[in-house]
């Protein structure tokens, strides 16, 4: 079932995207090289809870940190830790904040200092398919028009599409009906109605598409060790198109 939001929801979700929108501008400005990712963790985490809110990955089904730092060719779910990052890497920030009871989900992909033409241009499209599929929703339109959208944009650029991980509905659960994945025919699935909230992300691999997951049991990296990125927006169906609720 996908819940739809009331208005008195929707604005605690908005509150919930305005906290996450505004620990990725921290982000932004902390992604420097040597910073650790368990530095870029408790920033994060100081601020969340600064702003009376809790930070939603941490203890969820046992994911240990507050945000998920993945870098290169790890695409999701990586843990923050010692690690410096370098000039040149790329690193994913996931980021939830939970408040009052709700939720707000966005991710983007930084590049650290200067970055290669490939990574750039890997990011650039990453954010590109996200905002194409955006722009197609919108009240009556079947969800997986917009999944297509995505996917276009993604393969036309000569990148794979991750098929293992999808977006989700978001709202007093984290994840929440309907999944959304980054492919799919047009004009299939179920129609969007205003109050739905969903996040929709789009997770890209330079090489194919194939992931694994390592020995700690949450890390997803690409097989063929290419690099990846990850983008993401926690967003509401509206009478006319959508609301962006974590824009920065």
């Amino acid at each position: 079932m996908i819940v739809i939001k009331s208005d008195k929801e929707l604005n605690l979700m908005r509150e919930a995207g305005r906290i996450v929108a505004e620990t990725h501008r921290l982000m932004k400005q902390a992604v420097v090289p040597g910073v650790t990712t368990a530095e870029l963790d408790r920033i994060a985490d100081t601020f969340i809870r600064s702003q009376g809110a809790i930070p939603s990955f941490k203890g969820y089904n046992g994911f240990p940190a507050s945000i998920c730092a993945s870098t290169n060719e790890e695409l999701v779910h990586g843990f923050p830790g010692s690690r410096k990052l370098v000039e040149g890497d790329i690193i994913s920030i996931d980021i939830g904040a939970q408040y009052q009871g709700y939720h707000g989900d966005s991710a983007w992909t930084y590049g650290v200092g200067r970055i290669s033409e490939e990574a750039q241009r890997l990011l650039d499209v990453t954010e590109a398919s996200l905002f194409a599929g955006l722009e197609l929703v919108g009240p009556d339109v079947r969800l997986y028009t917009v999944s297509h959208g995505i996917q276009k944009v993604i393969e036309e650029a000569g990148f794979s599409v991750v098929r293992e991980y999808v977006g989700h509905g978001v709202g007093a659960d984290l994840h929440e009906e309907p999944q959304i994945p980054n492919y799919g025919v047009p004009d299939r699935g179920p129609r969007l109605k205003p109050g739905m909230t969903l996040a929709i992300e789009p997770m890209v691999i330079v090489g194919e598409r194939y992931v694994k997951t390592l020995s700690d049991n949450w890390t997803v990296v690409t097989v063929d060790g290419s690099l990846c990125a990850h983008f993401e927006h926690t967003i509401a169906v509206t009478e006319d198109g959508y609301e962006i609720l974590t824009r920065a």
